[in-house]
């Protein structure tokens, strides 16, 4: 499934992420997402597809409970740490795949009985919405799709205005998602507080929005 996103733009993204993942030799801390971790267990493994994996915390978790995992991300830089990652947990390629994919401009390919974007965002141009309902659309029947974003900015970052994010509210998700008809079950559209340790090594709470649907 191919976008309207020039050359350019996929040069540019891979450069920006590539860079970004340069800066330290980790960047997430490798934990599964707390949404995704609290979801799964009540799903019947299958197979998932992780968007924007990144160095592959989720995807990894997901495969070690028994799914068949695609993890998508624009970043080789961030791939070659989720392979080394995987290898180290001992999953192989029939149990974990890693695919260099900008998501503007391309899709993956298949049906997945789980699909998950948590905190699928980028200060490069992102046509978001569009990301979204092409994820709707490779959720198989009965498959649940699972989108995570940021519901506001941690309390550490003050009010300099350096945090021009964009926070989607519940409502704004789906309207996003574009779940219209009778083809789906929105199991849940709410926003979620999790604890989080701030860069000064202080406790805070994190807001984030989650929206759950089951595709009938």
């Amino acid at each position: 499934m191919t976008g309207h996103s020039s050359p350019g733009r996929a040069a540019d993204a891979r450069t920006f992420w590539d860079a970004r993942y340069g800066e330290r030799p980790r960047i997430w801390s490798g934990a599964v997402n707390q949404v995704l971790a609290d979801t799964a267990p009540g799903l019947t493994p299958g197979r998932a597809l992780d968007l924007g994996c990144g160095e592959g915390g989720d995807s990894v978790w997901l495969a070690e409970c028994g799914w068949q995992v695609t993890g998508v991300d624009v970043s080789a830089t961030a791939l070659e740490r989720a392979g080394a990652l995987s290898e180290s947990r001992g999953l192989g390629g029939e149990q974990i795949s890693w695919q260099q994919i900008d998501l503007a401009a391309d899709f993956p390919a298949g049906e997945f009985e789980l699909v998950s974007a948590c905190f699928l965002a980028s200060p490069i141009q992102l046509p978001r919405a569009v990301i979204l309902q092409r994820a709707a659309a490779a959720v198989a029947p009965g498959g649940t799709l699972l989108v995570v974003s940021h519901a506001g900015a941690p309390p550490w970052a003050g009010h300099s205005g350096s945090h021009r994010h964009f926070f989607p509210t519940p409502e704004e998700e789906l309207t996003a998602l574009d779940l219209s008809g009778d083809m789906w079950d929105i199991r849940c559209a709410e926003v979620r507080s999790r604890k989080a340790i701030g860069p000064d090594g202080k406790p805070g709470l994190l807001e984030d929005t989650v929206v759950i649907a089951r595709r009938r």
